[in-house]
């Protein structure tokens, strides 16, 4: 027995059995043994260890320094706030299940956000309106860049054409750059409308911006409220990688009024990182910084010192623990030289102005033949709507029995029958001249439209071509054009479902024809053109559109103005008239001519900028912090054009308010003297020319050259530069260019200025000298230009350089850097007995205008009235300075398309009883449009 055992043994020990579990014998002990190891030896280490695997210092936000104007008005500052953040530090089985529960989350979250009226951040430079319809915020190179970093391309130039997407990456149409990122995001689209879908698509892209950083929470919505605070805080548990943190707001105090000096500040882009990064290394693709003005300018002075702490996350990014705080520090405080109290008060007067010219000039008509440019009062009609001041988007959600619901049912039954007509134009072969004049301007909107969204290649039209000069000139259809852009290769099919291979014309057009039509039923800008026809066939009355100001809540509610209006007491006419001159309804607003206008005015002693208007400014306040897009593209679309700085950045002729400069050069070079006496005969007909004095058929007799500035004569100065251009007998216009071009040089017109912000560049003319001498010719010039050039006459010679800083402090207010205006220039050759010309001329001129016969201090200065287009009103423009005989202040001020000189006067007239304080506030800003008489259109000062 004992034997058998024996075998047994031997025969289990020398099976290869026994060696293999042996093996696992000894593996499992092992495992056993590590097991308790880990749990019971050494269990609360490795716990440790796996809680606080990671380490990560994360920088805490510097606050942004404040601005502040001259004497310590605060104009920007931060406010505490609370901004939603999204980590993406979740764990999927797969990257399907990420997108869809992202996705939900997103969806779910932007649902919290809006319930309390808040909303999600969208920096995305694709945006989509309340209709779906899709658009750039940017053009140019911007867009480019954009399309680049969207197609995930290095450099713009490797954008191609996407064989799988098929089409072309650097044309991509909104509509194809839309569909892309959904689907590179895995958004549903049945799951999800077309706007929710949009902003899941915002926020997805936001997430992978910054993926490449982990533990980066980004922003989804910032200053929101409490409610949503609340909402976001109890839902906690259930929101992968949501929190709500404390952060701050850039507040604008006086947004409209400091807009276009002040900028804004915005998520940094990669070229703005790029230039700052090289500056100062503490700078990350997450930091907010300047936009735009004095945010931008002064950004390495205004950003704060980030500090940081250390954290502790787990595996799944959670943070744990925290420690080694280091506390970050304010920026600087940048004062302006700007007087806050001066800059807002002018700008309130400038727009009373524009009120009472654009008041003035409006007849109760459907449309005006006359060459003095009235406004048509169906004019303002359609700017209510054309300008949208009028929300169309609101209309077809009106409750039943509103005078919305019945102008919108109007308007479907006249759009869809329109939609008709244009699909039949669209097939017709009638030619553009023979259309109606509704069927003209909308085919015209059609092809406007395609090459708007890239569908016509713009660099591939041969403008040579006959067919397209047909086109041009009315004599081709445009199914004539369309067909012919197709077949010339003119028109990008890519986004058609074709094959392109394949594809005939006909083929090709069908196509075209369908897009065309599905994008109007869409599209904002064709229901405008809809809605204009509509009022001007008073199809929807005057009375109707005024009804809807109140519906809409543009003017606050009065029961019997609206009373008045339904019963016919009060026409539109009567009605808009009055809100106008009550500043209910603003230029700004109605985007007529005019509406727009800019003033300067500096101390000619110092250089100093005391006041830098451009009207209308934007609310700043709506640009920073969370940019509402919306808002952002309204101003885009505004024909006001609100993003203009009218006061650095317009560019026009400066009429007779050059004639100083003609003058100096005459005195100077000795075309003329002090008492050369000029007899103006009323037409300056030398070389040919038929050049008429403004005020023809009169005359201004024989004159000196004082009294030709004071009454802006265009023959003296004519016959000057003739004079300047004489070589012996012979009349040499290059001579006569070089010598005004050499004293508006000396008077520093031909550089910019060197403010901070962007700036016009100046043009000196340089063809016809004639023209030239009184301020027409190619001349071009920006207000701060003029401001400058006036300020060196009455200084006597000393040319400025512009700057609105005057010094910056630390946060407890010691004084780091100051800056004083650095002189130019100094005007050297010009005499005693000249810079007396100027001065005496300037002041004459004043007593010619009624505007001023009851200013108290005596004021020198200029008019002057530039055309820039015939079928608009002409340029108001004036330079002065006051006191005459020791000027504190100097001036310049453009009214654009502002009919006449006189117009200008009245406004100076205004900001001078403000400045010396001959009126009080109460009287002049009084809310109400300034009268401005029957001022004319006339070419004339």
């Amino acid at each position: 027995m004992v034997d058998k055992i024996k075998e047994w043994i031997v025969k289990i020990v020398t099976s290869r059995l026994f060696v293999v579990w042996v093996v696992i014998v000894c593996l499992f002990a092992f495992v056993l043994q590590h097991l308790f190891s880990m749990q019971i030896i050494k269990g609360s280490d490795y716990l440790n260890d796996y809680m606080m695997k990671i380490e990560k210092t994360i920088e805490v936000e510097g606050t942004r320094g404040n601005i502040y104007d001259r004497n310590g008005v605060l104009l920007a500052h931060n406010e505490l706030s609370y901004t939603v953040t999204l980590e993406d530090n979740g764990t999927y089985a797969n990257n399907k299940e990420r997108a869809k529960l992202l996705n939900a989350e997103i969806s779910t979250l932007i649902d919290m956000i809006e319930k309390n009226g808040d909303s999600i951040v969208n920096d995305l430079d694709l945006y989509m309106d309340s209709n779906g319809e899709l658009s750039f915020l940017v053009d140019g190179t911007e867009l480019a860049g954009f399309r680049r970093d969207i197609y995930g391309r290095k450099k713009v130039a490797d954008l191609k054409f996407n064989a799988t997407l098929g089409y072309d990456e650097s044309t991509a149409t909104p509509e194809q750059m839309y569909e892309y990122l959904l689907e590179k995001f895995a958004v549903d689209t049945k799951t999800y409308d077309r706007y929710r879908a949009y902003q899941i698509m915002v926020v997805r892209y936001a997430l992978y911006l910054s993926s490449y950083q982990k533990y980066i929470a980004i922003g989804i919505a910032e200053d929101v409220s409490d409610e949503t605070v609340a909402m976001i805080r109890e839902h906690a548990s259930d929101l992968q990688g949501v929190e709500v943190r404390e952060d701050t707001k850039r507040v604008y105090d006086y947004p409209e009024y400091f807009s276009h000096i002040l900028g804004y500040t915005g998520k940094i882009s990669d070229s703005e990182y790029d230039s700052l990064h090289e500056q100062d290394e503490s700078y990350s693709r997450s930091d907010v910084v300047g936009k735009a003005g004095i945010e931008q300018v002064m950004e390495l002075q205004l950003q704060g010192k980030k500090g940081s702490e250390t954290v502790y996350v787990n595996n799944v990014g959670k943070v744990l623990d925290q420690k080694d705080y280091t506390e970050p520090s304010a920026g600087n405080d940048v004062y302006l030289s700007v007087d806050a109290t001066l800059q807002m008060a002018v700008y309130d007067l400038l727009e009373q102005e524009l009120a009472g010219i654009i008041n003035s000039k409006i007849i109760n008509a459907k449309t005006s033949d006359s060459s003095e440019l009235y406004i048509p009062i169906y004019k303002v009609y359609n700017a209510l709507v054309e300008n949208s001041v009028i929300d169309l988007s609101k209309m077809e959600q009106a409750a039943d029995g509103t005078v919305q619901a019945q102008v919108y049912q109007t308007f479907s039954a006249r759009k869809e029958a329109a939609l008709s007509e244009v699909a039949s134009a669209l097939q017709s072969n009638t030619a553009y001249e023979d259309l109606s004049d509704e069927m003209q301007e909308m085919v015209t909107y059609v092809v406007k439209m395609l090459q708007d969204q890239s569908v016509f290649v713009s660099s591939s039209i041969d403008t040579s071509d006959d067919v397209y000069q047909n086109w041009k000139s009315g004599k081709a259809s445009v199914q004539e054009y369309l067909r012919h852009a197709i077949d010339s290769s003119w028109i990008n099919i890519t986004g058609f479902n074709l094959n392109e291979k394949y594809a005939d014309t006909s083929e090709v057009y069908t196509q075209l024809v369908n897009y065309v039509t599905e994008q109007l039923k869409n599209s904002n800008d064709f229901d405008k053109i809809v809605y204009k026809y509509l009022i001007y066939n008073d199809k929807i009355s005057g009375s109707q559109l005024c009804l809807i100001l109140y519906e809409q809540g543009i003017l606050a509610q009065d029961d019997d103005a609206v009373a008045s209006l339904k019963s016919g007491s009060t026409s539109a006419y009567t009605f808009l008239k009055s809100k106008i001159q009550s500043m209910q309804i603003t230029p700004a607003q109605l985007a007529l001519d005019p509406c727009t206008g800019s003033c300067v005015i500096m101390n000619p002693n110092t250089g100093e900028l005391l006041a830098s208007v451009t009207y209308p400014g934007y609310d700043s306040n709506r640009l920073a912090n969370n940019m509402d897009s919306a808002y952002y593209n309204a101003l885009l679309q505004d024909g006001s054009l609100p993003l203009y700085n009218n006061a650095t950045q317009q560019t026009t002729a400066p009429g007779s308010t050059f004639k100083m400069v003609t003058a100096s050069a005459g005195l100077t070079e000795g075309a003329i003297s002090t008492g050369t006496v000029i007899t103006d005969t009323g037409v300056f007909d030398r070389l040919g020319l038929n050049l008429k004095c403004w005020v023809y058929p009169r005359n201004h007799g024989s004159i000196t050259v004082s009294q030709a500035i004071r009454d802006s004569c265009n023959y003296f100065f004519a016959e000057t530069a003739y004079r300047l251009s004489l070589s012996g007998d012979t009349y040499k216009e290059e001579k006569g260019l070089s010598a005004i071009a050499k004293y508006a040089t000396e008077f520093g017109l031909a550089d910019k200025t060197n403010i901070e912000i962007p700036e016009g560049t100046p043009k000196i003319a340089d063809e016809f000298p004639i023209d030239a001498s009184i301020g027409q010719s190619n001349h071009n010039y920006t207000t701060s230009q003029l401001a400058r050039y006036v300020a060196a006459i009455a200084n006597n010679g000393t040319v400025y350089d512009l700057t609105l800083l005057n010094k910056v402090t630390d946060s407890d207010g010691n004084t780091l850097e100051t800056y004083t205006p650095q002189v130019h220039n100094q005007i050297t050759n010009l005499s005693a007995s000249t810079w007396q010309v100027l001065h005496s001329g300037m002041e004459m001129a004043i007593g010619e205008h009624d505007q001023f016969k009851d200013l108290q201090v005596s004021l020198a200065g200029k008019t002057g009235t530039a055309q820039e287009n015939e079928n608009r009103p002409n340029h108001a423009l004036f330079v002065g300075y006051a006191p005459a005989d020791n000027p504190q202040i100097a001036i310049a001020t453009r009214i654009a398309y502002g009919y006449g000189s006189s117009n200008a006067c009245v406004f100076v007239d205004q900001v001078m009883k403000y400045y010396f304080k001959q009126n009080t506030e109460e009287e002049l800003l009084n809310g109400q449009a300034i009268n401005v008489g029957t001022s004319s259109n006339s070419f004339g000062d």
